[in-house]
C-alpha cells in the first residue's frame, strides 16, 4: 500500500503510540508514546509526550533517534499548572519543545 501511494504521488505520515513496528518507507512517522506500554519504535520524525506523568518522564526518551521532541500539557483540571511546568521543563531542556495537544482544543477526546 505504501508503495501504491508513493506511485500516486501520496506523501505519507503516520500517528503512533510506538509499540508495533511501522511499514518501511513511511515518510513521516509521530510516536506519542503510552506510559506504561512497551515502546518498539524507537526512532522517527517527531516524538510527542503528554506531560507530566510520573510513568513517563520525558528523560526515559531522550535517547531515541528522533529529529523532534515536544512535550504537550496533561489536560484537565490542572491544564494551567501542566502548562507552565510543560514550559519550564522545555526551557531547561532545550532538546524538547512545547507543544499542544491539538485535538483537545478541537473537543476531540
Amino acid at each position: 500500500m505504501v508503495e501504491a501511494l508513493h506511485s500516486k504521488g501520496f506523501y505519507i505520515a503516520v500517528g503512533t503510540n510506538g509499540t508495533q513496528t511501522s511499514p518501511e518507507g513511511i515518510d513521516w512517522i509521530t510516536v506519542s508514546p503510552k506510559a506504561r506500554a512497551e515502546l518498539v519504535i524507537a526512532g522517527g520524525d517527531e516524538l510527542k509526550l503528554v506531560y507530566p506523568q510520573d510513568e513517563a518522564k520525558p528523560e526515559r526518551f531522550n535517547d531515541l533517534e528522533f529529529t523532534h521532541f515536544f512535550l504537550q500539557p496533561m489536560d484537565g483540571p490542572d491544564i494551567q499548572i501542566n502548562t507552565q511546568l510543560d514550559l519550564e521543563y522545555c526551557n531547561e531542556n532545550t532538546n524538547w519543545r512545547a507543544g499542544i495537544q491539538a485535538h483537545k482544543y478541537r473537543g476531540i477526546p
